[in-house]
């Protein structure tokens, strides 16, 4: 690698979509002259704030083991050597783009539908596209292709699709 300070940071929250952005930014980083930096956020929840005394421990912990596991999903033991890892408190939107701050891409993982059916974005993915200084690229969990103007699985009918 000519550019040791390039790297693709990728969001991990544990979904299969963020273990399918893992795998894709270690296929992309040999083209890109990048390391990958994979990134796992936490935070404690408002909702006790106030409440209960934190468990920052706990939270943490839990955080820790997420992101382990979904590198170990993404690529076993034989995880790539150009990559590193992070454990960052704080809400994802933010922590995400402030990570990638100077990358040369930002891979993040679409979980699901959210509170709004039919929502091509999550509320973290969209919050990185909005912000982010790099490119972006959001990894949808179920592997298909659906442009919103034609209102189909290009997939489900035997048409190509981009491979991910």
């Amino acid at each position: 690698m000519d550019n040791p300070e390039a790297k693709i940071v990728v969001g991990v929250d544990g979904s299969d979509s963020s273990v399918q952005a893992l795998r894709l930014a270690a296929r992309l980083a040999p083209a890109l002259d990048a390391r990958i930096h994979a990134v796992a956020c936490w935070d404690f929840p408002q909702m006790y704030a106030g409440y209960v005394p934190p468990d920052f421990d706990a939270f943490e912990a839990d955080a820790t083991k997420t992101l382990t596991e979904a590198i170990g999903k993404a690529f076993g033991p034989d995880a790539p050597a150009n990559m590193t890892h992070e454990l960052v408190r704080g809400p994802a939107p933010a922590k995400l783009v402030e990570a990638a701050a100077g990358a040369a891409m930002l891979v993040v993982g679409r979980r699901g539908h959210g509170g709004i059916m039919g929502m091509h974005l999550g509320s973290v993915s969209s919050a990185c596209v909005s912000h982010a200084a790099c490119p972006v690229l959001v990894i949808h969990s179920d592997g298909r292709y659906a442009p919103h103007h034609l209102g189909r699985d290009l997939r489900a009918e035997g048409e190509n699709t981009p491979a991910v």
